[in-house]
C-alpha cells in the first residue's frame, strides 16, 4: 500500500472502532479502517476448528444493553438464550438458583438457616429488583464506593457474598476483591435482571461481522499493523494513512502504545478452557461458579457447557465446555478439568482438550472513581480515542464509546 488519504482513518476494528466506521461511513465520510488481525472483532472473535466454534474467551450478549439493541439486528444473529440464575458448587453440594418466582422461592426454602441467612437473601433478592426497576441516570446518581464496600453497606453478610455474590461477579468483572466501582456493578445487575444472557448460534464473532458490514463503503485494511498514529495520519507497516480525522480504537493492552500521553489502562487478564465430551442426556445450561469455603487451586470463576445452550457450539453429538479463570497465571489444564468436573459434578474421564484462550486484556479494570463512566473521546485536534476503558467495561461500553468518538470527529469537521 502507498500513502492514502481519506476523511477519516478508525485505527482498529474491534466493537468500537467498528461502531465508530460505521456512524463516519452512515454520514458519508471516507473512512479507512486499519486492523493488524487477519480478521475483524478485536476481543469480540470467535474461531471454528473441526466444527467447534471458540469465542475468544466465555463472552456472552446481554440484549437488555441500549447500544446492543439499537445498533444489532437480534434477529439475524439467531440468538441462543441461557437460562436466568446460575448453579453454585457449595460446601454442601451443588445449589441451582433460578431468576423465576417459583426458583426465587424454591432458592430461598434450600439456604435459609443453612448455607446464607433468611435476612441476606431477602436483601440480595431487593437489590437485584431495586437495580433492576432504578432510571440508568438516577443508578449513576447514587454515591459511589467499591462493589464490596455497597455489598456491606446495603447490609449482606460475608457468608452471603462469599458463597453467592463474589463467585458470579468475579467473572463478571474479573475482580475478585469486587473493588470495581459500585456504579458499574449496579449497572450490571440492572442489565441482568431485564434482559438476556445469549450468544449468536455462529458464535461472538457473528456481532463483530455485522457491525462490519454495516459500515457500508468504508475500507478495511487487514492485517496490517499499525506503527505510530498523530493527528493527521497513521504510519502503518504498508504505508502511511493521512485524514483529517484519526479514531485510535485499539484494545486497552495496545492503546499506551499508540497514545503514551494516556495512562496505560489496568488490565483485567481471564484465561477459558474448552474441552469435549460426548453429550449427556439432560445437559445442564446453568452457569456453574464455585461457592465453596475452600475453592480449588485452579480458582475456577465458572463453568459452562456451552452445548446445553447453542448445540451449534459443537458438532452432533459433542459437548463444548468453557471453564475461566482470571489473573494473569494458567493453571495447567489437567488441573483445570479436573477441578471443572468437580464443579459440574461429573467425571471429567471422558473429556479431551480443544484449546486454551488467554486473553490478557480480556477487560479493563473499573475502580471508583468512575463519575458518569465516560471518559473524554477527544484528545488534540484531529485525534480521537474509543474503547470500553472508556466507558464501562462491557460491549455497551464499546459500542457507546465508539458512538461517542464518531459523534466528536462529526461535529469538528462540521466546523473546518
Amino acid at each position: 500500500m502507498s500513502d492514502l488519504r481519506c476523511d477519516a482513518v478508525v485505527v482498529g476494528a474491534g466493537v468500537a472502532g467498528l461502531v465508530a466506521a460505521v456512524d463516519l461511513a452512515a454520514a458519508g465520510l471516507d473512512v479507512t479502517v486499519v486492523e493488524a488481525e487477519e480478521s475483524v472483532g478485536g476481543r469480540v472473535r470467535s474461531t471454528v476448528r473441526d466444527g467447534y466454534v471458540l469465542d475468544r474467551g466465555f463472552q456472552v450478549l446481554n440484549t437488555a444493553y441500549p447500544a446492543v439493541r439499537r445498533r444489532l439486528d437480534l434477529d439475524a444473529l439467531r440468538l441462543r438464550s441461557f437460562p436466568k440464575g446460575m448453579a453454585v458448587r457449595t460446601d454442601r453440594g451443588l445449589l441451582r438458583l433460578r431468576a423465576t418466582p417459583s426458583g426465587a422461592l424454591s432458592s430461598l426454602s434450600l439456604l435459609s438457616g443453612s448455607l446464607v441467612r433468611t435476612s441476606d437473601l431477602l436483601r440480595l433478592l431487593a437489590m437485584v429488583a431495586g437495580d433492576a426497576l432504578e432510571p440508568a441516570d438516577r443508578l449513576k446518581r447514587r454515591p459511589e464506593t467499591d462493589t464490596l464496600t455497597a455489598l456491606r453497606e446495603r447490609g449482606l453478610g460475608r457468608r452471603a457474598v462469599n458463597t453467592l455474590v463474589r463467585p458470579f461477579l468475579t467473572g463478571v468483572f474479573l475482580d475478585e476483591s469486587l473493588s470495581t466501582s459500585s456504579r458499574v456493578n449496579d449497572l450490571v445487575w440492572r442489565s441482568f435482571a431485564r434482559g438476556r444472557l445469549t450468544v449468536p448460534e455462529a458464535g461472538i464473532q457473528a456481532v463483530s461481522e455485522q457491525l462490519a458490514a454495516r459500515a457500508g463503503g468504508a475500507r478495511f485494511l487487514l492485517g496490517t499493523p499499525v506503527h505510530e498514529v498523530a493527528p493527521g495520519r497513521v504510519r502503518t507497516e504498508a504505508g502511511t494513512v493521512r485524514a483529517r480525522a484519526v479514531v485510535v480504537a485499539v484494545g486497552p493492552g495496545a492503546v499506551h502504545r499508540l497514545l503514551p500521553s494516556l495512562p496505560a489502562p489496568v488490565l483485567r487478564p481471564a484465561t477459558t478452557y474448552f474441552h469435549t465430551r460426548p453429550v449427556r442426556p439432560r445437559e445442564e445450561p446453568l452457569l456453574h461458579v464455585d461457592g465453596r469455603s475452600r475453592r480449588g487451586t485452579t480458582k475456577l470463576t465458572s463453568v459452562m457447557v456451552m452445548t446445553a445452550t447453542a448445540p451449534s457450539y459443537a458438532p452432533p453429538g459433542r459437548a463444548l465446555i468453557a471453564s475461566s479463570t482470571v489473573g494473569p497465571e494458567q493453571p495447567p489444564e489437567a488441573a483445570v478439568r479436573a477441578e471443572a468436573a468437580r464443579i459440574l459434578g461429573t467425571g471429567g474421564g471422558d473429556w479431551e482438550h480443544l484449546d486454551t484462550v488467554h486473553v490478557p486484556d480480556a477487560l479493563p479494570a473499573a475502580p471508583p472513581p468512575m463519575g458518569d463512566l465516560r471518559r473524554p473521546v477527544t484528545l488534540a485536534e484531529g485525534l480521537y480515542v474509543a474503547g470500553d476503558h472508556r466507558d464501562t467495561p462491557s460491549l455497551q461500553g464499546a459500542m457507546v464509546s465508539g458512538g461517542r468518538a464518531a459523534a466528536a470527529v462529526l461535529a469538528d469537521l462540521a466546523g473546518d
